[in-house]
């Protein structure tokens, strides 16, 4: 019987052929399987609550929505305390505001359902910005701007969470950049002391050349962070406009971590600070965007970004960024609503808060409030 013989040059090609072809396949494979990963657009990070409930929490009958930035959570019953600027679509008091209009703007909200646990605070705030919920459960308020008759605004008052009013921080209608002072209050936070941390000053978001910082500096505009006393005595204050470490351009929300360390969504200048508790810079973050607010929980940051866009921020994407504490590094991302009028960048809110089963709430702005129709986006994780 005749035997088929095959050039051993031949076997060894078909060899190196089908080797080359295992390897591209490989190739082709592993390159399948991975996404790449884009913290600037969100691209390739996975959503840890994909599930969106629009219109979250029950306003009483009758009452419309307004804008709001701030959200958290009480420690000691995990429901939520947000506030809702009394029917008014923008920041900075307007036409309608919480002092011209009789309603009480702060809430408190089942988590689950969004029925409506607590509502009070008629006739304290003009327009509420920050919100913050200490260890006793007791309400904190940031007033971020002052009425006509210059008689309430640019303070920061203290709630039992009952409504009763404990504390009051600044001079009511009163802006200034004295110790003691606010001139546009963003956020409020308890130190694990009891010790009070205010974020003072909005504008300097919006200075963005050296001499626009330098009459902004001039006419008395601040960007500090003021420390006060559980009794609300005047301790310290740090910082101001500028873009040296331990200076900010709006320093828009606060946090502490389980380090006892403060973080400082500095907002103008796209980072965030981190501080000890007497005003010592530590390090800073990047990665995270232009952060509008902050929210720690265990060792995990949830940043949320509501103003990148294409003239301030370029190519930045709104939504939600998560990472390590102890890292600048994002490794989960939350995506903004999209919006016609808001090409590429989306929208997104500007408060951000996560309860104990890993569901994150968003504050709707000013940017959002028009697309969402309701102030709080609830995103829940998967079950």
């Amino acid at each position: 019987m005749a035997l088929l013989r095959v050039p051993l040059s031949l076997l060894g090609l078909g060899a190196a052929a089908l080797l080359a072809s295992s390897n591209i396949d490989t190739r082709a494979h592993a390159q399948a399987r991975t996404t790449p990963v884009n913290p600037i657009t969100g691209e390739g990070l996975p959503n840890p609550a994909p599930i969106v409930t629009r219109n979250f929490g029950q306003l009483p009958a009758g009452r419309k929505w307004g804008t709001t930035a701030g959200i958290d959570i009480d420690p000691i019953d995990g429901n939520i305390w947000a506030y809702e600027r009394c029917g008014a679509g923008t920041a900075g008091g307007g036409p309608v505001d919480c002092d011209n209009t009789p309603l009480d703007p702060i809430f408190k909200f089942d988590r689950k359902t969004g029925a409506v646990l607590a509502n009070f605070g008629k006739g304290v705030t003009v327009t509420p910005h920050g919100i913050a919920v200490d260890k006793q459960g007791n309400v904190w308020i940031a007033d971020f701007s002052g009425n006509k008759a210059e008689t309430k605004g640019h303070q920061v008052h203290k709630f039992s969470p009952k409504g009763e009013k404990l504390l009051s921080l600044g001079i009511a209608g009163k802006p200034g950049n004295a110790d003691g002072q606010f001139n546009q209050p963003n956020d409020v936070v308890v130190g694990p002391d009891g010790s009070v941390y205010v974020a003072d000053g909005h504008d300097a978001q919006g200075m963005i050349t050296a001499n626009a910082v330098a009459e902004g500096i001039k006419r008395g505009a601040t960007s500090r962070i003021s420390k006060f006393s559980p009794d609300g005595k005047f301790i310290k204050s740090w910082g101001g406009i500028g873009v040296r470490h331990g200076e900010f351009r709006t320093p828009h929300a606060l946090a502490f971590d389980s380090r006892g360390r403060l973080w400082v969504a500095d907002r103008g200048n796209h980072r965030i600070e981190i501080f000890d508790q007497n005003g010592t810079y530590l390090e800073s973050r990047y990665m995270f965007s232009r952060p509008s607010g902050l929210f720690i929980k265990g060792e995990t940051v949830y940043v949320i970004d509501s103003e990148s866009a294409p003239y301030n921020h370029p190519n930045w994407r709104d939504g939600v960024r998560i990472g390590p504490v102890n890292e600048d590094r994002v490794t989960g991302f939350i995506p903004p609503f999209e919006r016609d009028d808001r090409v590429y960048q989306g929208t997104a809110g500007e408060g951000v808060a996560v309860d104990a089963d890993g569901n994150v709430y968003a504050a709707e702005g000013p940017n959002s409030i028009t697309q969402a129709g309701g102030a709080f986006t609830k995103y829940s994780v998967k079950r």
